[in-house]
């Protein structure tokens, strides 16, 4: 199995659903496509994306579905 993408978005929800999903016993892993140096922009937010592995999607998925209708 591979890892599977749970989230996009900033840094800071990215971590915050991190240690929601890591709470509950899973591993995750955060990956920076930080491209600030080819595409330099005004806004200075970090988009990041968590993933986690497929084979623990069905124990995070009501993890990651009461934080998606937080924010």
């Amino acid at each position: 199995m591979g890892l599977m993408k749970v989230f996009s978005g900033s840094e800071i929800l990215a971590v915050s659903l991190k240690s929601k999903i890591e709470a509950i016993g899973i591993e995750t892993v955060i990956r920076d496509n930080n491209q600030s140096n080819v595409f330099p922009s005004i806004e200075n937010t970090k988009a990041v994306e968590l993933f986690i592995q497929e084979t623990d999607f069905s124990k995070a998925n009501p993890i990651i579905e009461e934080f998606r209708l937080s924010i």
